[in-house]
Protein backbone atom coordinates (compact mmCIF):
# COMPACT_ATOMS: atom_id res chain seq x y z
CA UNK A 1 0.00 0.00 0.00
CA UNK A 2 1.38 3.31 -0.99
CA UNK A 3 0.45 5.41 1.84
CA UNK A 4 1.50 2.58 4.21
CA UNK A 5 4.87 2.79 2.18
CA UNK A 6 5.10 6.76 2.48
CA UNK A 7 4.78 6.31 5.98
CA UNK A 8 7.17 4.05 6.80
CA UNK A 9 9.88 6.07 5.30
CA UNK A 10 9.33 9.45 6.60
CA UNK A 11 11.22 8.05 9.37
CA UNK A 12 14.42 8.10 6.93
CA UNK A 13 15.09 11.47 5.31
CA UNK A 14 14.11 12.18 2.02
CA UNK A 15 17.86 12.86 0.58
CA UNK A 16 16.64 14.47 -3.10
CA UNK A 17 13.91 15.36 -4.80
CA UNK A 18 13.93 15.47 -8.87
CA UNK A 19 11.49 18.07 -10.51
CA UNK A 20 12.91 18.81 -14.32
CA UNK A 21 11.17 20.20 -17.61
CA UNK A 22 10.51 19.96 -21.14
CA UNK A 23 8.29 21.71 -23.81
CA UNK A 24 6.15 19.85 -25.96
CA UNK A 25 5.49 21.51 -29.40
CA UNK A 26 3.43 20.78 -32.41
CA UNK A 27 6.44 19.33 -33.98
CA UNK A 28 7.29 15.34 -32.62
CA UNK A 29 10.53 16.65 -31.13
CA UNK A 30 11.14 17.76 -27.49
CA UNK A 31 13.24 20.88 -26.56
CA UNK A 32 15.41 20.81 -23.16
CA UNK A 33 14.88 23.97 -21.33
CA UNK A 34 16.02 24.98 -17.81
CA UNK A 35 15.66 23.40 -13.95
CA UNK A 36 12.31 24.70 -12.39
CA UNK A 37 12.96 27.04 -10.14
CA UNK A 38 12.96 27.13 -6.07
CA UNK A 39 12.25 24.19 -5.12
CA UNK A 40 10.60 23.81 -1.36
CA UNK A 41 9.75 20.80 0.44
CA UNK A 42 7.39 20.69 3.52
CA UNK A 43 5.60 18.30 5.60
CA UNK A 44 2.51 19.19 7.03
CA UNK A 45 2.28 16.64 9.48
CA UNK A 46 0.19 14.23 7.33
CA UNK A 47 0.48 10.70 7.60
CA UNK A 48 3.42 10.13 4.35
CA UNK A 49 2.46 13.31 2.54
CA UNK A 50 4.71 15.73 1.53
CA UNK A 51 4.15 19.15 0.11
CA UNK A 52 6.46 20.02 -2.76
CA UNK A 53 6.44 22.98 -4.92
CA UNK A 54 8.43 24.79 -7.81
CA UNK A 55 8.52 27.55 -10.26
CA UNK A 56 8.81 27.11 -14.12
CA UNK A 57 11.96 27.66 -15.44
CA UNK A 58 13.28 31.68 -16.11
CA UNK A 59 12.83 30.85 -20.04
CA UNK A 60 9.62 29.10 -20.52
CA UNK A 61 7.65 32.36 -21.47
CA UNK A 62 9.54 32.24 -24.48
CA UNK A 63 7.79 29.30 -25.63
CA UNK A 64 3.90 30.72 -26.43
CA UNK A 65 2.67 28.30 -27.92
CA UNK A 66 4.11 25.46 -26.27
CA UNK A 67 3.05 23.05 -22.84
CA UNK A 68 5.68 22.52 -20.57
CA UNK A 69 5.29 19.31 -18.65
CA UNK A 70 7.01 18.20 -15.40
CA UNK A 71 8.15 14.96 -14.00
CA UNK A 72 8.79 14.25 -10.23
CA UNK A 73 10.62 11.64 -9.03
CA UNK A 74 11.98 11.00 -5.30
CA UNK A 75 14.23 8.41 -3.36
CA UNK A 76 14.82 7.88 0.38
CA UNK A 77 18.08 7.65 1.77
CA UNK A 78 19.12 3.80 1.39
CA UNK A 79 17.51 3.90 -1.94
CA UNK A 80 19.18 3.06 -4.99
CA UNK A 81 16.56 3.75 -7.44
CA UNK A 82 14.55 6.72 -8.06
CA UNK A 83 10.87 6.28 -8.03
CA UNK A 84 7.75 8.29 -9.08
CA UNK A 85 4.56 8.53 -6.96
CA UNK A 86 1.39 6.74 -7.99
CA UNK A 87 -0.54 9.74 -8.25
CA UNK A 88 -3.81 8.20 -9.73
CA UNK A 89 -6.71 10.74 -10.83
CA UNK A 90 -8.19 13.26 -8.46
CA UNK A 91 -11.85 11.72 -8.87
CA UNK A 92 -10.47 8.14 -7.92
CA UNK A 93 -10.00 9.56 -4.29
CA UNK A 94 -12.47 8.36 -2.01
CA UNK A 95 -15.37 10.30 -1.20
CA UNK A 96 -17.77 11.86 1.83
CA UNK A 97 -15.24 11.01 4.31
CA UNK A 98 -16.51 11.07 7.47
CA UNK A 99 -15.65 10.24 10.98
CA UNK A 100 -17.30 10.60 14.81
CA UNK A 101 -15.88 10.05 17.66
CA UNK A 102 -18.75 8.08 19.98
CA UNK A 103 -18.85 8.72 23.66
CA UNK A 104 -15.37 9.35 23.93
CA UNK A 105 -14.71 5.74 23.27
CA UNK A 106 -14.20 4.64 19.70
CA UNK A 107 -13.85 6.45 16.35
CA UNK A 108 -16.33 5.33 13.07
CA UNK A 109 -14.97 6.57 10.15
CA UNK A 110 -17.14 6.47 6.66
CA UNK A 111 -16.41 6.51 3.19
CA UNK A 112 -17.77 6.10 -0.59
CA UNK A 113 -15.77 4.68 -3.39
CA UNK A 114 -14.34 7.23 -5.81
CA UNK A 115 -16.14 8.26 -8.46
CA UNK A 116 -13.67 6.41 -11.20
CA UNK A 117 -13.29 3.89 -8.62
CA UNK A 118 -13.85 0.39 -10.53
CA UNK A 119 -16.06 -2.19 -9.04
CA UNK A 120 -13.87 -4.38 -7.94
CA UNK A 121 -11.50 -2.52 -5.32
CA UNK A 122 -10.11 -2.99 -1.86
CA UNK A 123 -9.43 -0.08 0.29
CA UNK A 124 -7.15 -0.18 3.54
CA UNK A 125 -7.43 2.93 6.27
CA UNK A 126 -3.83 3.57 8.21
CA UNK A 127 -3.60 5.81 11.03
CA UNK A 128 -1.10 7.21 13.33
CA UNK A 129 -0.58 9.82 15.97
CA UNK A 130 2.20 10.46 18.48
CA UNK A 131 3.45 7.71 20.79
CA UNK A 132 2.91 4.94 18.01
CA UNK A 133 6.02 3.50 17.04
CA UNK A 134 4.51 2.96 13.46
CA UNK A 135 1.50 3.09 11.44
CA UNK A 136 -1.04 1.41 12.30
CA UNK A 137 -3.78 -0.84 9.95
CA UNK A 138 -7.77 -0.81 10.69
CA UNK A 139 -8.88 -4.25 12.22
CA UNK A 140 -12.39 -3.38 12.11
CA UNK A 141 -13.41 -2.50 9.01
CA UNK A 142 -17.00 -2.09 7.86
CA UNK A 143 -18.18 -3.56 4.37
CA UNK A 144 -20.38 -2.53 1.90
CA UNK A 145 -21.29 -6.13 -0.60
CA UNK A 146 -18.01 -6.92 0.76
CA UNK A 147 -15.77 -3.53 -0.20
CA UNK A 148 -14.91 -1.82 3.17
CA UNK A 149 -16.76 1.25 3.20
CA UNK A 150 -15.60 2.51 6.68
CA UNK A 151 -13.40 1.34 9.85
CA UNK A 152 -14.28 1.07 13.75
CA UNK A 153 -10.97 1.88 16.12
CA UNK A 154 -11.36 0.91 19.35
CA UNK A 155 -8.95 1.96 22.33
CA UNK A 156 -7.81 5.38 20.84
CA UNK A 157 -8.33 7.71 23.89
CA UNK A 158 -4.34 8.24 24.08
CA UNK A 159 -4.90 10.11 20.62
CA UNK A 160 -7.26 12.50 21.92
CA UNK A 161 -6.00 16.32 22.11
CA UNK A 162 -3.19 14.96 19.65
CA UNK A 163 -2.86 15.11 15.60
CA UNK A 164 -3.90 11.58 14.33
CA UNK A 165 -3.19 10.86 10.83
CA UNK A 166 -5.39 9.00 8.38
CA UNK A 167 -4.77 7.48 5.43
CA UNK A 168 -7.59 5.65 3.33
CA UNK A 169 -5.71 3.96 0.34
CA UNK A 170 -7.27 2.03 -2.51
CA UNK A 171 -5.84 -0.53 -4.64
CA UNK A 172 -7.42 -2.41 -7.88
CA UNK A 173 -6.26 -4.77 -10.61
CA UNK A 174 -6.27 -2.23 -13.27
CA UNK A 175 -6.43 1.78 -12.53
CA UNK A 176 -4.38 3.79 -9.90
CA UNK A 177 -6.20 5.14 -6.88
CA UNK A 178 -5.40 8.15 -5.15
CA UNK A 179 -4.96 7.72 -1.64
CA UNK A 180 -6.74 10.03 1.07
CA UNK A 181 -4.98 12.10 3.48
CA UNK A 182 -6.26 13.67 6.75
CA UNK A 183 -5.43 14.68 9.96
CA UNK A 184 -8.42 14.29 12.98
CA UNK A 185 -8.72 15.70 16.02
CA UNK A 186 -10.57 13.38 18.17
CA UNK A 187 -12.30 15.78 20.70
CA UNK A 188 -13.33 17.82 17.65
CA UNK A 189 -15.53 14.39 16.40
CA UNK A 190 -16.86 13.52 20.20
CA UNK A 191 -20.58 12.75 19.71
CA UNK A 192 -21.78 11.89 23.31
CA UNK A 193 -24.75 9.54 24.37
CA UNK A 194 -28.41 11.17 25.31
CA UNK A 195 -28.76 12.42 28.65
CA UNK A 196 -30.50 9.97 30.98
CA UNK A 197 -32.80 10.29 33.82
CA UNK A 198 -34.39 13.47 32.00
CA UNK A 199 -37.70 14.52 34.85
CA UNK A 200 -40.49 17.12 34.07
CA UNK A 201 -42.43 18.11 36.91
CA UNK A 202 -44.59 21.33 37.42
CA UNK A 203 -45.28 23.94 39.82
CA UNK A 204 -48.54 25.38 41.87
CA UNK A 205 -47.71 28.77 39.12
CA UNK A 206 -47.37 26.12 36.23
CA UNK A 207 -43.73 26.41 35.47
CA UNK A 208 -42.19 23.35 34.27
CA UNK A 209 -39.10 22.24 36.33
CA UNK A 210 -37.15 19.79 34.25
CA UNK A 211 -33.94 17.97 35.51
CA UNK A 212 -32.16 14.99 34.15
CA UNK A 213 -28.59 13.69 34.47
CA UNK A 214 -25.22 13.31 32.44
CA UNK A 215 -25.40 10.34 29.62
CA UNK A 216 -22.50 8.28 31.61
CA UNK A 217 -20.09 6.58 29.57
CA UNK A 218 -16.29 7.91 29.02
CA UNK A 219 -17.73 11.50 28.56
CA UNK A 220 -16.37 13.71 31.00
CA UNK A 221 -19.14 15.31 32.78
CA UNK A 222 -17.59 18.96 32.84
CA UNK A 223 -16.87 18.57 29.20
CA UNK A 224 -20.73 19.09 28.07
CA UNK A 225 -23.04 21.68 27.83
CA UNK A 226 -26.96 20.94 26.97
CA UNK A 227 -29.95 22.48 24.79
CA UNK A 228 -33.05 21.88 25.89
CA UNK A 229 -36.61 22.38 23.60
CA UNK A 230 -39.86 22.51 24.55
CA UNK A 231 -43.21 22.27 22.04
CA UNK A 232 -46.48 23.02 23.28
CA UNK A 233 -49.89 21.34 21.60
CA UNK A 234 -51.89 24.12 20.59
CA UNK A 235 -54.98 21.63 18.85
CA UNK A 236 -55.27 21.99 15.56
CA UNK A 237 -51.95 23.72 15.13
CA UNK A 238 -48.94 21.41 14.55
CA UNK A 239 -46.94 22.00 17.42
CA UNK A 240 -43.20 23.50 16.94
CA UNK A 241 -40.09 22.83 19.16
CA UNK A 242 -38.78 26.07 20.47
CA UNK A 243 -34.94 26.48 22.04
CA UNK A 244 -35.86 27.58 25.16
CA UNK A 245 -32.16 27.33 26.76
CA UNK A 246 -28.57 25.91 25.95
CA UNK A 247 -26.39 25.56 29.25
CA UNK A 248 -24.05 23.45 31.15
CA UNK A 249 -26.35 22.53 34.46
CA UNK A 250 -28.32 19.73 34.39
CA UNK A 251 -31.63 21.48 35.89
CA UNK A 252 -33.84 24.27 34.21
CA UNK A 253 -37.27 26.01 34.70
CA UNK A 254 -39.50 26.89 31.84
CA UNK A 255 -42.46 29.19 32.19
CA UNK A 256 -45.35 28.10 30.21
CA UNK A 257 -47.12 31.21 28.29
CA UNK A 258 -49.65 29.00 25.99
CA UNK A 259 -51.16 26.94 28.73
CA UNK A 260 -51.90 24.30 26.18
CA UNK A 261 -52.73 20.31 26.96
CA UNK A 262 -49.88 18.95 26.15
CA UNK A 263 -46.34 19.69 26.34
CA UNK A 264 -43.15 17.88 25.42
CA UNK A 265 -39.56 18.60 26.53
CA UNK A 266 -36.41 17.31 25.10
CA UNK A 267 -32.69 17.63 25.66
CA UNK A 268 -29.35 16.92 24.18
CA UNK A 269 -25.73 17.00 24.57
CA UNK A 270 -22.59 18.34 22.98
CA UNK A 271 -18.65 18.96 24.10
CA UNK A 272 -18.47 22.66 25.34
CA UNK A 273 -15.76 24.92 24.37
CA UNK A 274 -14.07 24.13 27.50
CA UNK A 275 -13.29 20.92 26.18
CA UNK A 276 -12.91 21.01 22.20
CA UNK A 277 -13.65 23.93 19.43
CA UNK A 278 -16.91 21.92 17.77
CA UNK A 279 -18.42 18.41 18.03
CA UNK A 280 -21.77 17.06 17.48
CA UNK A 281 -24.67 17.24 19.02
CA UNK A 282 -25.96 13.45 20.65
CA UNK A 283 -29.63 12.42 20.25
CA UNK A 284 -32.73 13.61 21.83
CA UNK A 285 -34.14 12.67 25.27
CA UNK A 286 -37.60 13.50 24.99
CA UNK A 287 -40.72 13.56 27.46
CA UNK A 288 -44.42 14.17 26.71
CA UNK A 289 -46.79 14.96 29.31
CA UNK A 290 -50.50 16.27 29.73
CA UNK A 291 -51.42 19.29 31.86
CA UNK A 292 -55.13 20.32 32.39
CA UNK A 293 -56.18 24.01 31.82
CA UNK A 294 -57.79 25.66 34.36
CA UNK A 295 -61.12 25.71 32.57
CA UNK A 296 -60.22 22.25 32.12
CA UNK A 297 -60.08 21.89 35.72
CA UNK A 298 -62.72 23.18 36.70
CA UNK A 299 -65.28 20.99 34.46
CA UNK A 300 -62.85 18.14 35.87
CA UNK A 301 -64.60 18.89 39.44
CA UNK A 302 -67.95 19.73 37.92
CA UNK A 303 -68.45 16.26 36.16
CA UNK A 304 -69.04 13.97 39.17
CA UNK A 305 -71.19 16.87 41.04
CA UNK A 306 -73.68 16.93 37.63
CA UNK A 307 -73.40 12.96 37.64
CA UNK A 308 -73.98 12.91 41.64
CA UNK A 309 -77.36 14.90 41.46
CA UNK A 310 -78.63 13.00 38.20
CA UNK A 311 -78.03 10.35 40.19
CA UNK A 312 -79.92 11.46 43.38
CA UNK A 313 -82.83 12.79 41.05
CA UNK A 314 -83.13 9.77 39.31
CA UNK A 315 -83.95 7.57 42.84
CA UNK A 316 -86.14 10.36 44.26
CA UNK A 317 -88.34 9.67 41.03
CA UNK A 318 -88.18 5.94 41.34
CA UNK A 319 -89.18 6.48 45.25
CA UNK A 320 -92.20 8.66 43.93
CA UNK A 321 -93.54 6.44 41.45
CA UNK A 322 -93.33 3.82 44.09
CA UNK A 323 -95.46 5.16 46.67
CA UNK A 324 -97.95 5.73 44.32
CA UNK A 325 -98.42 2.70 43.53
Amino acid sequence: MFCLEMTLRRLSALSMALVWGYVVSSSPYYTTVAPPQDLHITDPGLLGSLDIEWKPPPNVQTFNECTVKYKFEYRNTGDREWMVPLQGDLESEVQNFHCIYHDWEYLKCTWQPGLLAPRVVYYGLYYWYEGLDRAMQCDNYIQDHGINIGCTLQNVSQAEYKDLSVCVNGSAATTLLRPLYVTLRLHNLAKPLPPKQLVVSMSASEELHVNWSPPGGKTPPQCLEYEVQLAEDQGQAKAAWASVSTQMETALTISRANQSHISCVRVRGRTNILCADQGFWSEWTQECFSVFRNEDKQLFILIPVILSLSSSLIIFMLIGQCKKR
